[in-house]
């Protein structure tokens, strides 16, 4: 049977770059081939959207090209907040929201997101792998964009 409650995460990273330069690598599909890890070896546009490349109604793919992710910008405040969907058919009802807060001289990041697991996982499991994952795409945006500003 699968379920149809509700899982969510939430991580947290800090950078010392300002929140535009953080905004600017998590809002541009292009540059998560570069910062992102092991998991997303091509990253591009499969439509833009509004503001272009990768506002409002944006297509990116992540990952390589035969087995990668579709996630299509739903949110798009730059440089404060950017949501996105998945397109993937891997879980259900996927949405992410990455919040950046100015915090001292650099920013805060916030990634959340929520989902209703299918059966290639239960909630709890599923919830661990984006912990995990996303935890890591925080932790690696946070890191290159302190060494991009150098």
């Amino acid at each position: 049977m699968v379920s149809t409650r509700r899982s969510s995460y939430e991580v947290t990273a800090h950078s010392t770059a300002p929140p535009q330069r953080v905004f600017d690598l998590l809002a541009d599909a292009t540059t998560w081939r570069r910062w992102a890890g092991p998991m997303v070896l091509q990253s591009w546009w499969e439509r833009e959207g509004d503001p272009s490349p990768g506002g409002i109604g944006a297509i990116r793919r992540l990952g390589m090209r035969g087995a990668s992710s579709r996630e299509e910008i739903v949110a798009y405040d730059a440089p404060r907040h950017l949501g996105y969907i998945w397109l993937t058919r891997v879980i259900r009802d996927y949405r992410a929201d990455v919040r950046l807060e100015p915090d001292g001289g650099g920013t805060r990041i916030v990634w959340s997101g929520s989902f209703i697991p299918t059966l290639i996982g239960p909630g709890p499991v599923m919830r661990r792998f984006f912990l995990f994952t996303v935890g890591g795409f925080a932790r690696r945006l946070a890191a290159f964009a302190e060494k991009e500003q150098q």
